[in-house]
């Protein structure tokens, strides 16, 4: 069974500019993107972070499928400890870190990622953010660092279940910066 992780498209302001934003036009057509590729699984399932701009990604998709999406809070963004005005520091310190540097909170919001595809019954696109792709996608390759790739705007990793294991298909388009 085929998972893909989508990052949503490029948001309309910065994460440390609005709690929630949706997509900016530039993300509308990389959605747009993003259905054109998934269009060839008619039966995907399709899963989206309650963020904005991950369920704005998705929606094109469920359009062209005449298919729902179930919003899921196990792929959201990354949780922050500081208010919105000292997110991009924390962020920026956080990028650097491994994993094993981090607290509880920290692990809790990756291992529940990580057991929430093991739900999966049929192929499944997940509309998500840059932090929980890096999340899982570094537990799959046992990399320690908590960037392990650049996932850009719109692109697609593949996972593929076998059996009660997952396996790392391929990494998603990567981006040029680190910039929203």
């Amino acid at each position: 069974m085929d998972i893909f992780l989508i990052r949503h498209g490029e948001a309309a302001a910065s994460w440390d500019e609005h709690p929630d934003p949706g997509l900016s036009p530039q993300g509308r057509q990389q959605a747009l993107k993003v259905r054109d590729e998934l269009e060839a699984y008619p039966d995907l399932h399709l899963v989206s972070s309650p963020l904005m701009r991950a369920q704005e990604t998705a929606q094109p998709v469920a359009s062209t499928l005449h298919a729902s999406v179930v919003t899921d809070p196990r792929f959201c963004e990354i949780p922050s400890p500081v208010g919105i005005e000292d997110r991009r520091t924390w962020l920026n310190e956080f990028m650097r870190q491994e994993w094993s540097e981090q607290g509880p909170d920290i692990h809790r919001w990756r291992n529940q990622a990580w057991e929430a595809m093991f739900e999966f019954e049929s192929t499944t696109a997940v509309f998500t953010h840059f932090m929980i792709i890096n999340a899982l996608v570094s537990r799959l390759t046992e990399a320690p660092e908590t960037v392990c790739c650049i996932p850009d705007n719109g692109s697609i990793t593949h996972v593929r279940m076998e059996g009660r294991s997952l396996k790392l298909v391929s990494v998603g388009r990567q981006a040029r910066t680190l910039v929203n």
